[in-house]
């Protein structure tokens, strides 16, 4: 079976996830952590990537990062099989180290990717392994370098974070800020108020609708495989705003004028949609702003009944004028 295509061009940012073969603890041993970090740091410089976060938890790692040569698959294949080696030659051993093929979430540059960066630099308050007081005290993140800015490495770039978290400076008063903020926002999380906080590590996509209709993300290969449920939903959506794109070029510009609710080409938009597409109703609703799924529902079968009747009515004008 083929694998999945990857979305890569110059200046993409990435969420990458990846796990320990069986979720092993890979990186239990301080040392192997250490390893790990030196060997993000060779391949950020080799393929001149820009690091915005990473943390190295005990049988995972995140990394939020910047390809400005559009070198993904290349760079992390060089990371993971150079890790892999010394990994095992450390440990007279051999096999695979990781579960597989790493997961890399496509992210909007600015506001989102530095909610990502939030999400990593929170990972080891919510393993329960520090509190959000102590984080700096966890040596193997992005976040402990934050407070180092004279030995912080050329390739780790912390403004994203930063920005994202109220526009904060790059100053010892920001870094305080941005803990209290990473505080602030643990507290939501728990409560319940940031849910959307815990999809960040789901889907294909983390951005705008903007970006996720993008070209960059439709133009990518139809045979994305292995995809969460969030990554499916967002790659149907791409798919039914394709199609709905096409319907809506077809249509004069003076009958969109009409925005209301029941307008009659709303019903033959979404008519249009159910034919051809497994369109949720709840989404036609909300992009044709048509209220709810069961009138986007009723709407379409009263526009497909007049259009079945149209269909009848001319069989049967054309069969009169031959008899």
């Amino acid at each position: 079976m083929a694998r999945e295509t990857r979305i890569e061009y110059e200046g993409a940012c990435y969420h990458v996830i990846n796990r320990g073969s069986h979720r092993g603890r890979v990186f239990e041993e301080d040392r192997t952590k250490e390893m790990f970090e030196l060997c993000l740091g060779e391949t950020a410089e080799k393929m001149k990537w820009v690091v915005h976060g990473w943390v190295v938890m005990g049988n995972h790692f995140h990394l939020a990062v910047e390809t400005p040569e559009g070198n993904l698959s290349k760079g992390m294949q060089w990371l993971q099989v150079t890790f892999a080696a010394r990994y095992n030659a450390k440990r007279k051993d051999k096999g695979h180290v990781f579960q597989g093929r790493y997961k890399a979430i496509v992210v909007e540059p600015g506001k989102a990717l530095g909610r990502v960066c939030h999400y990593i630099d929170l990972n080891p308050v919510r393993a329960a392994l520090v509190g959000v007081e102590q984080l700096q005290s966890y040596a193997y993140g992005s976040f402990r370098r934050l407070w180092m800015p004279k030995s912080r490495p050329k390739w780790l770039n912390v403004r994203a974070a930063l920005a994202a978290a109220g526009g904060l400076a790059d100053t010892p008063t920001g870094h305080a800020s941005y803990r209290r903020y990473l505080k602030w926002l643990r507290d939501e999380v728990k409560a319940g108020r940031e849910r959307d906080f815990l999809e960040l590590s789901r889907g294909m996509a983390i951005g705008s609708e903007g970006f996720l209709k993008s070209a960059r993300l439709q133009q990518a290969d139809s045979t994305w495989r292995n995809l969460d449920a969030k990554g499916k939903r967002q790659k149907k959506e791409l798919e039914w705003s394709r199609e709905l794109q096409g319907i809506l070029r077809c249509l004069p510009a003076k009958l969109k004028t009409d925005q209301r609710v029941s307008a009659g080409w709303k019903a033959a938009v979404a008519c249009q949609m159910k034919a051809r597409t497994d369109a949720a109703n709840a989404w036609v609703a909300e992009v044709l702003d048509m209220g709810s799924a069961t009138f986007v529902s009723k709407q379409a079968g009263l526009a497909r009944r007049r259009l079945l009747g149209d269909a009848v009515e001319e069989m049967l004008t054309k069969l009169k004028r031959e008899t």
